[in-house]
């Protein structure tokens, strides 16, 4: 075995935090002849699994609409002591989206081969995107943070018509009690490995910020359960980043798409690749896509046929599909505004070495509190400390800051790759950087160092806009001008979600977006 650095060790640990390195965007294999073409009719498809397909899926079901869901990725069943994910410390094929694994920080990288796994890297200038792939979308490596913006810094960031007072009285309750949303108990907090928490909590409050528990989508037993020695360590030893091999874990696959599914009328279609999407002479809507095999190769190439068309592949996913679209004419005449009024959430990712403190190793995970600064809605951020992956104690654990994100960055077409490429400024949010990098110096201390792994390699795991409403989509997420064409996912959203992190947002969204669609469009459209 070779022997650890502290450059190998800093390697290990940031792949948790500068996946913006992971290799170059996907590339198909090439396909099998004869590759057979097949014709479906579905009423309605949702191309993507995550919050907003999920969620989309569920209560179109519920009101006895049925929906063909294609996901590109796999399905990823999980279970006390399962292995269905990768390891951050011992990366393999499983976490890279049909590309090779990336260098961190100059380290030769290591070979895998193809594979439809969790993550892709969309590249684009200025700024990487981080996609995740699979059943659930990025439910299923997301820490999980589930946050309400305030009224204030919500009417100041998204439009007011969406109406706050009844998004806090029906929609965010309803997907908190679709998460099962719990916060950690002090009976965990006060464990062994869970120290760094404690020590984020003691130096936020001595510095004079706000401080609280998370409410997070995860039964907290398992963890407990953990400690107890019944199950193999997963949220107690920090190795949770690629996902919880031990279950407990509240995501949309087991959680909406599960419940779409039990009725009968959703279907998922996994490892479905959709590569166009058009508006056919008859007014219907026209989905290309490829089945593939687990390395990429092209098994079978569908055209689906819908009168509605729901998309929800992510913010990268659907903007760049929509601007293929409208480039090469395949939907004629779609909003000027498409692929702008992107923004990154502000997104920040530090790596914490402290000189006076011993965080120790393993490390509990994944989150537990938070500090909120939501006083002044332009500035408003949100700072949290994570776990690190099981390594040999280097006296390191994560802080992550995020907020209103006042950068845009637009989605360019460019005709030789047949793709949109993000173009982000340069000072993108420097204001805002400014204010979490204050945040978090005085939060770790005088005795500390902050990697800014965020400066380092530019990226986040939160795109947002690109098929913003009041620009490309209304409030429900129609598509201005074209009849049974939606878009339900962080695409959607106006470059930030009001300083938390979109999930809980982008679920609530659809959740009042669906009520509005099935109650005025479902009789014309669906």
């Amino acid at each position: 075995m070779p022997a650890l650095t502290r450059r190998s060790l800093l390697a290990g640990a940031a792949a948790t935090a500068a996946l913006s390195t992971l290799g170059a965007p996907r590339v198909l294999a090439a396909p099998r002849n004869p590759v057979p073409l097949t014709r479906e009719e579905h009423r309605v498809v949702i191309i993507g699994s995550g919050f907003g397909g999920g969620v989309t899926a569920l209560r179109f079901a519920q009101a006895g609409v049925p929906s063909l869901v294609l996901e590109r990725g796999l399905r990823w069943p999980t279970g006390p002591n399962a292995e269905t994910f990768p390891h951050p410390t011992s990366p393999d094929k499983r976490l890279f989206w049909l590309g090779s694994a990336p260098s961190l920080f100059g380290i030769v990288p290591l070979g895998f081969e193809p594979y439809t796994g969790l993550l892709e890297r969309v590249g684009g200038n200025g700024m990487n995107i981080l996609c995740a792939a699979g059943v659930g979308g990025g439910s299923l490596l997301y820490q999980g943070m589930t946050l309400q913006p305030s009224e204030e810094v919500f009417n100041a960031n998204l439009p007011e018509q969406l109406d706050y007072a009844r998004m806090d009285r029906v929609y965010y309750p309803r997907v908190a009690r679709m998460l099962r949303l719990e916060t950690a108990p002090d009976e965990l907090v006060d464990s062994k490995t869970y120290l760094p928490s404690r020590v984020f909590a003691r130096n936020v409050q001595r510095a004079g910020y706000a401080l609280e528990k998370v409410p997070m989508p995860i039964d907290w037993s398992y963890a407990l359960r953990e400690l107890n020695g019944e199950m193999k360590p997963s949220y107690t030893n920090g190795d949770c980043a690629f996902g919880v091999n031990n279950g407990g874990k509240h995501s949309v696959d087991v959680t909406y798409l599960a419940a779409a599914e039990a009725t009968g009328l959703a279907t998922v279609a996994t490892l479905h690749n959709v590569t166009d999407v058009a508006l056919g002479k008859d007014g219907r809507w026209r989905v290309f896509a490829d089945r593939i095999a687990t390395d990429g190769t092209v098994l079978e190439q569908k055209i689906i046929t819908t009168r509605a068309l729901v998309m929800a592949a992510g913010t990268a996913g659907t903007t760049r599909l929509l601007m293929r679209a409208a480039a090469k004419e395949l939907i004629p005449d779609l909003p000027d505004g498409l692929g702008t009024n992107w923004g990154s959430n502000g997104d920040r990712i530090y790596f914490w070495t402290d000189f006076a403190e011993d965080f120790g190793m393993p490390q509990g995970g994944p989150v537990v509190y938070c500090s909120k600064e939501w006083d002044d809605p332009a500035l408003a951020n949100t700072v949290i400390q994570a776990s690190i992956p099981p390594l040999p104690d280097i006296r390191s654990t994560m802080l992550v800051g995020y907020g209103v994100s006042q950068g845009r960055g637009r989605f360019v077409y460019d005709s030789t790759k047949d793709d949109a490429v993000l173009h982000w400024p340069a000072d993108g949010d420097t204001r805002l950087y400014r204010r979490i990098q204050e945040r978090v110096s005085t939060i770790a201390g005088p005795f500390s160092t902050l990697l800014d792994t965020t400066a380092v390699y530019p990226s986040t795991w939160h795109p947002l806009g690109g098929a913003s409403m009041g620009i490309v989509c209304d409030l429900a997420g129609r598509v201005k001008g074209h009849r049974g064409l939606y878009v339900l996912d962080g695409a959607l959203m106006p470059g930030n979600t009001a300083a938390c992190n979109p999930s809980m947002t982008i679920a609530a969204v659809a959740e009042r977006a669906t009520d509005e669609l099935l109650a005025q469009d479902a009789g014309v459209v669906f």
